[in-house]
């Protein structure tokens, strides 16, 4: 089978390495596309191609039109937004991710933010601990989880909500379970947001959500700036001003953001998450992997436009 390792922003070359060898001892022949500059590079490249291995890169209706022969995408990482699944379903094209590979990653860097805005940006004013303060993770999943344990042992309480799992489950995650979005926020002084955006997520963190948070609150989002309505967030900082959001996905209103609110507000340059050399080899490896699993033996574990 012939896979496209379709990729924007490029994987490491030891990911690529590693990828390549997976494919070709499987006996796949692997072609790159690397660093193009225009989606019509993408759609140009596809017309051949079994398989596509991405990281950000969209693969729209238009990219799966170009690839009659396409069978499988794998999304090398947990998000997968950038994919159109129901035009892929409806071409009984496979979607897969790969769940867990940055999560280690992505959870180190919410806490990295959490910190950062405790200690007001790193700025000689002075900061606050988190030892001791109550730690809300919106859903408890691969990285909401690893969030919690690791900020756990740094001394904080930790609560969690997650519709897809038990009371039990979190609790055995080590989490205390809250059985609404209201209670959730109103009970986190910082608050760990792991949520996919989907139409019921997107723009759900709202100014009634933030402004029910507890004095000196701070918003972590590592996860999509889809699910923050944005004028909401505005308003509710204006109205609050004891209120911080931090992210790793740079609003809209970036600009305004910043030059009203100051440390209260900060954003990385780019989603910077899964910007580890670690996450980066791991998740491309665990791409491949599933690729030859899937021509070899049909595995379609995590598939996700089922």
């Amino acid at each position: 089978m012939k896979v496209l390792l379709a990729t924007q922003k490029p994987f490491a070359a030891k990911a690529v390495e590693g990828i390549v060898s997976i494919l070709q001892e499987a006996g796949h022949e692997v072609v790159k596309l690397e660093k193009y500059e225009a989606q019509a590079d993408f759609v140009n490249a596809v017309k051949d191609v079994e398989a596509i291995i991405i990281r950000s890169d969209k693969v729209t209706e238009e990219v799966m039109a170009a690839a009659p022969k396409l069978k499988i995408v794998v999304r090398a990482g947990a998000g997968f937004d950038n994919v159109d699944l129901a035009a892929a379903t409806a071409r009984g094209v496979v979607v897969m991710n790969t769940p867990g590979q940055n999560s280690n990653a992505v959870a180190e860097l919410a806490l990295a933010l959490m910190i950062f805005m405790a200690r007001t940006q790193f700025t000689p004013a002075t900061g606050s601990e988190v030892q001791g303060k109550r730690l809300g993770v919106q859903a408890y999943g691969n990285v909401g989880r690893l969030v919690g344990q690791k900020a756990k042992a740094m001394g904080m309480e930790i609560c969690a909500l997650d519709p897809f799992l038990t009371d039990q489950q979190i609790i055995d995650g080590g989490a205390q379970p809250v059985h609404s979005v209201e209670e959730l926020y109103a009970a986190s002084d910082y608050l760990s947001i792991h949520i996919p955006a989907l139409p019921s997520t997107i723009g759900s963190i709202n100014y009634d959500l933030i402004t029910r948070m507890p004095k000196g609150a701070t918003i972590i989002n590592t996860a999509r700036k889809e699910v923050i309505d944005e004028e909401g967030l505005m308003k509710a900082l204006e109205d609050r001003p004891d209120l911080k959001y931090a992210a790793d996905v740079m609003p809209d209103n970036y600009a305004a953001l910043q030059e009203k609110f100051g440390t209260r507000v900060f954003a990385t340059p780019k989603k910077m998450g899964a910007q580890t050399a670690e996450a980066n080899v791991n998740a491309g490896l665990a791409a491949a992997r599933q690729i030859v699993d899937f021509f070899a033996t049909g595995n379609c574990k995590f598939q996700v436009n089922k």
